[in-house]
């Protein structure tokens, strides 16, 4: 793959990221925390969490303690790992799949074989139940490949996890593993674009975009508004 065509590619992803991403999480995310009907609350909890996060325990601490791990962590993980599809076909045009159980398809960079992909986000992103769906959707692959004579391997189905490596990928990977490989981070980045250090590249890409971001105010307008629910609730 020519440096241009990994450009254009890092600016799909840039864009995919901002207008997707950003995007929700700022209008989406912070207006869902910002109501105290979104969380389960522990009342045994959140006093002690918002003194260790704050050293008091005022309705803004237990605001603060409970809308940041929602938006730096739970909320955004979520809306990425279940856009990555879209990030995909963002950046690549044609990779789409129309074979059931299938995300996309592509010729693989290094062994020059299609492969047929399902896509996951993370190396702990799927549970025991998603094993049978996995293998159960590329055991159909492989009889229809054999009813239409098609030339497919079981080399050629295969798990694409973006980001991670391979130890760290959970025991339910590993199962799936033992059948149908699982291409996770740098592997499957280098197998898609044919460029070792696209993973590292992309990674740098997604940074440039948070640099053009500043969501502060509808942090703190999120706080705000919670802080007013949680002093009228627990009267503080």
């Amino acid at each position: 793959m020519k440096k241009s065509e990994r450009q254009q590619l890092i600016e799909n992803a840039k864009r995919f990221f901002k207008d997707d991403i950003v995007v929700s999480h700022i209008n989406n995310a912070c207006k869902s925390a910002a109501k105290l009907s979104s969380y389960n609350v522990n009342p045994f909890l959140f006093k002690y969490l918002a003194n260790f996060l704050r050293g008091n325990d005022k309705a803004r601490s237990i605001a603060e303690a409970l809308i940041y791990p929602r938006l730096l962590g739970s909320s955004i993980n979520t809306s990425f790992g279940m856009r990555i599809q879209k990030m995909i076909s963002t950046m690549f045009e044609g990779f789409g799949s129309t074979t059931k159980g299938i995300d996309i398809e592509f010729v693989d960079q290094l062994d020059e074989r299609k492969k047929y992909c399902q896509l996951k986000s993370g190396p702990n992103t799927i549970n025991h139940d998603d094993v049978e769906t996995i293998i159960g959707h590329f055991k159909s692959v492989v009889n229809l490949a054999r009813t239409n004579n098609l030339d497919i391997g079981l080399q050629d189905l295969v798990v694409g996890v973006i980001y991670g490596e391979k130890s760290e990928l959970s025991s339910h990977y590993q199962r799936i593993d033992k059948q149908y490989p699982v291409i996770i981070g740098i592997d499957f980045w280098h197998r898609l674009t044919g460029q070792e250090s696209f993973y590292f590249e992309l990674i740098d890409a997604m940074g440039t975009v948070a640099l053009e971001v500043d969501g502060r105010k509808e942090l703190e307008k999120a706080i705000n508004l919670l802080e007013l629910e949680i002093k009228k609730k627990y009267s503080l």
